[in-house]
């Protein structure tokens, strides 16, 4: 061992706090910028939670911690256009043709041209074309709303209260990265 690293060991057995104090400071730093990040956000709470349980979000910047809502994003509307797939009928009889049915399969379609949008989204910031991947998310919020507005015209058929929840999730989810992409100037 050189007589320089010696020096740093001995140091380091006397004060160890003196590194560890510079890995604090890091991080501090880092939940700082998401705090600023989210407070330019509609959803403060769902932003911050979000971001929190994704450990990648310590060494993100803006634009990766835009990234980390948009993957929650594809997530979410992924995962409800598989709910909506498992709520078909699997029989072929007049059940897999009746109005309710077939407003939970065009949901399920809008679901996944939502995450398609925000998959576009992700390429958009990865090249720096903010513009596009606002756009990109504002359509993958719009699915959501269109498979809403289908069941507007069957007045006879519920809109089902868990999908409204996961509607509004989702509609969330894109405003919070809507608020974040502001932030980074497009």
């Amino acid at each position: 061992m050189g007589m320089k690293n010696f020096l740093i060991f001995l140091l380091f057995l006397a004060n160890p706090s003196i590194f560890l104090h510079q890995t604090t400071k890091f991080v501090a730093a880092d939940q700082t910028l998401i705090q600023k990040t989210c407070r330019n956000t509609l959803y403060y709470d769902l932003c911050m939670s979000s971001l929190k349980s994704d450990p990648t979000s310590l060494t993100a910047d803006t634009k990766g911690l835009a990234a980390i809502m948009v993957s929650i994003g594809v997530s979410n509307a992924t995962a409800t256009a598989t709910y909506l797939s498992t709520q078909l009928p699997t029989s072929t009889g007049a059940a897999a043709n009746n109005n309710r049915t077939k407003l939970l399969r065009q949901c399920s379609e809008k679901y996944g041209f939502a995450a398609e949008a925000l998959r576009a989204s992700l390429k958009d910031l990865a090249e720096e074309t903010y513009d596009y991947a606002y756009m990109h998310v504002s359509a993958a919020a719009d699915y959501a709303n269109v498979c809403h507005d289908g069941f507007k015209g069957f007045p006879t058929v519920a809109y089902p209260a868990k999908l409204g929840r996961r509607e509004e999730g989702l509609k969330r989810i894109c405003r919070v990265v809507l608020g974040i992409l502001d932030v980074l100037g497009w």
